[in-house]
């Protein structure tokens, strides 16, 4: 059994997505998202801005090629995925990226989310 590993982001995206195929094809489609938050400390409204990469591959990312620009609303559905590296330098790095099993364009206002609506664009 596989431990629960599961990522819902909502945010906009930072920049043009990148896009490659690998050797044997597969289409790569990378980019990150901006998530805002809003909260109180001592009465006094506070702004956080995370950044996340994402990486969707395959079928679903021919749609995020075509759609998606910097700026643009997306809601990715995934799981993490842990990248380790050593730099030239021999020096440790890693990082953990969002791996998309399911994205959605102009995600829907908190608002919205409470309404019933039709299944936005899929990939």
């Amino acid at each position: 059994m596989n431990d629960l590993n599961s990522v819902l982001i909502e945010g906009n995206l930072t920049q043009d997505p990148e896009t490659r195929r690998t050797q044997a094809g597969t289409l790569l489609c990378k980019f990150s998202i901006a998530a805002n938050r809003s909260f109180k400390i001592h009465g006094s409204e506070q702004e956080e801005v995370s950044f996340f990469p994402v990486d969707v591959w395959g079928e679903r990312a021919e749609p995020c090629v075509n759609y998606l620009k910097k700026g643009k609303k997306v809601r990715v559905l995934g799981r993490l995925k842990q990248e380790r590296w050593e730099t030239s330098e021999g020096a440790k790095r890693e990082r953990a990226v969002i791996v998309a099993e399911h994205v959605e364009f102009g995600a829907a206002s908190r608002k919205q989310m409470s309404e019933p609506q039709e299944e936005a664009e899929e990939s």
